[in-house]
C-alpha cells in the first residue's frame, strides 16, 4: 500500500456541529462501532469536549459502549477529579476494565480522587499485583518522585544478555509504550538497580554479551525527593527517566521527564487558579452546587475583609464631606497599589515554584522589593499627582494623592513580596491567602494615607 493510499484510509473528523448530532444518534441506537468511528479521528481534547456536552447518563452509556482503550485515553485526558467522577458512575466491571488500561501513576491519581468505598471496590476487582502498586503509589506525598513515578520498569537481571533484551523488545512491542522510552535497567538479586544500558549500546554489542559488560552505573532518586529537586536533575541531565528507589535501594518505579514537566505545569496552573479563588480542578461539567460552594468559600471571606477596609473610610467621613474630590482618587490609589502588589506576589510565587527562594529569604526579598517600590512609587505618585493638580486645579490635592500612592506602592510590594513566604513558613497555602491579604491591606493603607494626609492639609484643600 502506498503512502497516498494509507492517508486516504484515515477518516477525516466531521464538522463540529455534525459530531454532536451523530454522537446522540449513535448513542440512541447503542451503536458502539459508530461511536468509535466518530470519536477516534478526533484529538483527545476535542473528543472529551464533545462528551462533556452530554448528560451524565449519556456519558455513562458512551463510556460503556466504546472500547476500554479509547475510554481510558479519554479518562487520562481529563483532570483527575473529573476523571474520578466519570469512572465512579460506571458499572464496576466497566470501571475496572477502563482503569486496567491506564498507567499505574494515572490509576493512582484517579482512584485517589474517589470515595473510599468506590476506590476499594475497583481495587478489589483489579489484579492483586496491580492493585498493590496503586496503593503504594497513592501512599506517597504529592509532588514527590514516588507520587509521579510509574511502577512499570523495563528491568533485567545481571545474568541477562543483549539478546534477551532485544527479543523482549520485539515480543512486547505492543506494551513497550508503557515503559515510556525507558532504557533497560539491570537489577541485582536484591532488586537494586546496578546498571543502565543505552539503546545504542544494545545495537552495537554482540547478542551474546552480558548486560553487565556494557552497562553504566545509573543515577537514582529516592521516592521522597520533591518536585523542585527532580526538575533540577532533569534540567542538568538529558535523561528521559530516572529509577526511583526506596531507602534501602530497592527499585520501586521510574519517574519520567514528561511526568515531572506535567506536574510542574499543573502546580503552576493550580496556584494561578487558587489566587483567583478557584479551588480544586473545577470544570463546568461538575455539579452546580459543588462549584458554587467552592467559590463561595473564598468570596465569603472577602466580604469580611472588605468590611474592614470600608471601616477606614467611615472614620474620615468629615474629611470626605469637606473635600469631595478625594473620593474620586481613593479607588485609583488602592487599585494602582494593588496592581504593584500583585506583580510582587506573582514573582514570589514563581520563585517559590522554581525553588529559587525559601521562607528564610524573606528579608532579602523585602529589601529587593522595597528598592523597586521606591522607584515605581515616586514615578506613579508624580504622574497621578500631576493629573490631580491639572484636573482639580489644586497643587496640594496633587501632593496628597501623589504622596499617598508613593507610600502605598512601597507597602504593597513589600506585602506582595514577603507575605507568600511567611504563609509558606507557617504551613498555609500562599496561593490562596496572599491575594485577599494584599487587597485588604493595600486598600486600608491607601484609604488611610489619602484621608489622613487630606485631613492634615485640609486648610489648603478647601
Amino acid at each position: 500500500m502506498t503512502d497516498m493510499e494509507e492517508q486516504q484510509d484515515v477518516p477525516e473528523p466531521l464538522p463540529e456541529p455534525l459530531v454532536e448530532v451523530r454522537l446522540r444518534e449513535y448513542l440512541a441506537a447503542n451503536d458502539a462501532e459508530g461511536l468509535f468511528d466518530l470519536l477516534d479521528p478526533l484529538a483527545l481534547s476535542e473528543a472529551l469536549r464533545e462528551i462533556l456536552q452530554l448528560t451524565p447518563d449519556e456519558r455513562d452509556r458512551l463510556l460503556t459502549l466504546i472500547p476500554a482503550e479509547l475510554a481510558a485515553e479519554l479518562i487520562e485526558e481529563a483532570p483527575s477529579e473529573l476523571a474520578a467522577e466519570l469512572v465512579e458512575r460506571l458499572e464496576l466491571e466497566t470501571a475496572v476494565e477502563i482503569i486496567d488500561e491506564l498507567d499505574s501513576d494515572v490509576q493512582a491519581d484517579v482512584i485517589g480522587e474517589m470515595d473510599e468505598e468506590d476506590a476499594e471496590a475497583i481495587l478489589a476487582g483489579m489484579d492483586a499485583e496491580d492493585a498493590a502498586d496503586v496503593r503504594r503509589l497513592a501512599a506517597y506525598a504529592e509532588d514527590t518522585a514516588g507520587a509521579l513515578m510509574i511502577a512499570e520498569a523495563f528491568t533485567f537481571s545481571e545474568t541477562d544478555t543483549v539478546g534477551n533484551v532485544l527479543r523482549r523488545m520485539v515480543s512486547e512491542d505492543d506494551d513497550f509504550e508503557r515503559y515510556r522510552g525507558q532504557h533497560p535497567y539491570v537489577l541485582n538479586a536484591a532488586n537494586q538497580p546496578i546498571g543502565v544500558v543505552s539503546l545504542r549500546g544494545l545495537l552495537t554489542a554482540k547478542r551474546s554479551h552480558k548486560l553487565t559488560e556494557i552497562m553504566v552505573e545509573p543515577m537514582t532518586v529516592t521516592a521522597d525527593l520533591p518536585l523542585d529537586q527532580l526538575r533540577d536533575i532533569f534540567d542538568a541531565y538529558p535523561f528521559l527517566g530516572v529509577p526511583v528507589v526506596e531507602s534501602e535501594g530497592q527499585l520501586v518505579g521510574v519517574v519520567s521527564r514528561s511526568a515531572v514537566d506535567e506536574a510542574a505545569l499543573e502546580r503552576a496552573e493550580s496556584e494561578s487558579l487558587r489566587m483567583q479563588g478557584v479551588m480544586g480542578e473545577e470544570v463546568r461539567s461538575m455539579p452546580l452546587f459543588l462549584r458554587s460552594r467552592r467559590r463561595l468559600a473564598w468570596l465569603s471571606a472577602n466580604i469580611v475583609l472588605n468590611v474592614i477596609a470600608a471601616s477606614v473610610i467611615s472614620a474620615y467621613e468629615e474629611t470626605l464631606a469637606a473635600v469631595i474630590a478625594i473620593a474620586i482618587f481613593l479607588p485609583m490609589v488602592s487599585d494602582m497599589s494593588g496592581c504593584s502588589g500583585n506583580q510582587a506576589v506573582a514573582v514570589t510565587m514563581r520563585e517559590l515554584s522554581l525553588g529559587l527562594v525559601r521562607p528564610v529569604d524573606a528579608l532579602r526579598v523585602w529589601l529587593k522589593e522595597v528598592s523597586v517600590g521606591v522607584i515605581n512609587g515616586l514615578v506613579l505618585g508624580l504622574l497621578i499627582g500631576v493629573v490631580a493638580w491639572i484636573w482639580k486645579g489644586n497643587v496640594f490635592l496633587g501632593l496628597v494623592i501623589g504622596l499617598a500612592l508613593s507610600f502605598n506602592t512601597i507597602i504593597a510590594v513589600s506585602i506582595g513580596g514577603v507575605v507568600p513566604l511567611l504563609l509558606r513558613r507557617i504551613g498555609q497555602d500562599p496561593a490562596v491567602a496572599s491575594g485577599p491579604l494584599l487587597t485588604t491591606i493595600t486598600d486600608m493603607a491607601g484609604f488611610f494615607l489619602v484621608l489622613s494626609l487630606a485631613t492634615l492639609f485640609m486648610p489648603l484643600l478647601v
